[in-house]
């Protein structure tokens, strides 16, 4: 008999997520605290707001987009950063910094998602333990980094900056290889875009997505210490 897909425990604050609309919205209100947020990737929704003077609004959407932790496409160019040893990677150095510079980075002038409440939520869930970030040094600049949310074999990546030339794809490239080594089993990136598409996301259906992450975050992984050196890519 075939084995049924382990269906997670109902949400304490939201909706099944499987019931939502073809554009993803699950609701409005809420709050941007551990609770909350730890509930919400645990059920494959996430926040998304507009500003701090909106009202918070919460998504999952369809399709979603995941980067299979063996499916990670490296270009010949990034191949040769990574080996190269340019850049110097860390993991938990400066989570500020990263969100900071996500919040800043090329295109953002008009406006972010990562408000100063969001910024303060998530450095909450990285003082407990919950969010990590990538960091990309240039001797000891920040040039680059990713940020996200860890739940057991989940790791919800939020976004992620570049200050020089490959500096994002360079901290992304270690995330998924440390993952790997840490047994995690889905790293989420929520929406392709054509970055991460180069770098092998792809698209699934939200029913399969909710039915891996409730795999997913049953596994007794943590994040660790980031041991990926520029020997790893050669």
């Amino acid at each position: 008999m075939a084995s049924r897909a382990r269906r997670p425990q109902e949400s304490r604050y939201f909706p099944d997520p499987r019931e939502a609309g073809e554009d993803g919205f699950v609701g409005v209100g809420g709050e941007l605290d551990p609770d909350w947020l730890l509930d919400a990737y645990a059920h494959g929704i996430f926040p998304w707001p507009s500003s701090d003077e909106e009202p918070l609004l919460w998504w999952s959407l369809d399709p979603r987009a995941i980067l299979p932790l063996d499916g990670l496409y490296i270009s010949r160019r990034l191949g040769r950063s990574l080996r190269s040893g340019r850049y110097r990677v860390t993991a938990n150095q400066d989570f500020a910094g990263v969100m900071r510079g996500c919040a800043e980075g090329p295109g953002r002038a008009g406006g972010t998602w990562i408000t100063p409440a969001m910024r303060a939520a998530y450095q909450e869930l990285h003082r407990l333990g919950s969010a990590h970030s990538v960091e990309t040094w240039d001797d000891d600049r920040l040039v680059g980094g990713i940020y996200g949310v860890a739940i057991g074999g989940l790791f919800a990546g939020e976004s992620m900056f570049h200050r020089s030339n490959d500096a994002s794809k360079v901290a992304l490239a270690t995330l998924v290889a440390h993952l790997g080594q840490r047994g995690y089993r889905l790293l989420d990136v929520q929406q392709s875009t054509p970055h991460t598409a180069r770098m092998g996301a792809v698209e699934i259906r939200r029913s399969e997505y909710l039915d891996r992450l409730a795999e997913a975050v049953q596994l007794p992984v943590s994040f660790g210490t980031l041991e990926i050196t520029p020997e790893h890519w050669r």
